[in-house]
């Protein structure tokens, strides 16, 4: 098994602030100038994971990060590859699509305003399913989400023993990250959820105990309060309707 696996959600970016623009105005949908795969890093975003690749110079050698897989939409890869840089690593990040975030179909870029009012059909029948298995048309659900994620825990646990791996990715993907690691079940999930939102550049770290992984921190920004560097937690442009 690896030594530790480290969860990193993306920091802040564009479609970030344009939620937080679209439910100020009451907007049914998100004003958005790219697609959600190439939604760039805010300013504040940058410095963000510029703080995080700061405190890693702190960490002794046997605790750095040795392996960097990456979702490749851009907000998560810049991320990647910034705080990497500023942590002065040799570490190429290399991209897994299974790490993207939750496909949302038609109703990507919509507010939950939006939703209710174009959608109104789907609104309802997500409340009867239920947030877990509930999928939007041409979209995953989070049991979804599960499969890509036990099939990256599956690989990497089998190729990377002995390493400390660090897996860059998205909120949600997180979220059922702990539900895959941890074994829990669908009501521990969706409590953990609802009680704490992922900050950006949150991180989620597990270390390898007789081969089972054991929760160690989750939600870190310790490294934005020692830089001094603003914490958003703002949910992902394409995860309004949560």
């Amino acid at each position: 098994m690896p030594q530790t696996l480290w969860l990193l959600r993306h920091a802040e970016s564009e479609g970030n602030l344009a939620d937080t623009r679209a439910q100020d105005a009451g907007a049914d949908r998100l004003e958005l100038q790219a697609r959600d795969a190439d939604m760039p890093l805010s300013s504040a975003g940058e410095e963000q994971a510029d703080a995080l690749g700061r405190s890693w110079r702190q960490l002794a050698e046997g605790q750095r990060p040795t392996v960097v897989l990456s979702s490749p939409y851009e907000r998560a890869f810049r991320t990647a590859t910034r705080a990497v840089a500023a942590a002065g690593f040799d570490i190429d990040v290399v991209r897994d699509e299974r790490l993207r975030e939750r496909d949302l179909g038609q109703l990507d870029g919509y507010t939950k305003q939006g939703i209710e009012a174009h959608f109104p059909g789907e609104a309802e029948r997500r409340v009867w399913v239920g947030k877990f298995y509930y999928r939007p048309p041409g979209g995953e659900s989070w049991a979804d989400v599960a499969g890509r994620v036990r099939a990256v825990v599956d690989a990497v646990e089998r190729r990377y023993v002995g390493e400390r791996l660090l897996l860059v990715t998205h909120q949600a993907v997180m979220m059922v990250a702990r539900y895959v690691l941890e074994n829990l079940t669908e009501q521990e999930i969706l409590d953990l959820d609802a009680g704490e939102r992922i900050a950006n550049t949150g991180v989620i770290r597990y270390r390898y105990v007789d081969g089972v992984p054991s929760l160690e921190s989750f939600n870190d920004t310790s490294h934005l309060d020692v830089a001094d560097a603003p914490m958003t937690e703002e949910p992902d442009a394409t995860a309004v309707s949560e």
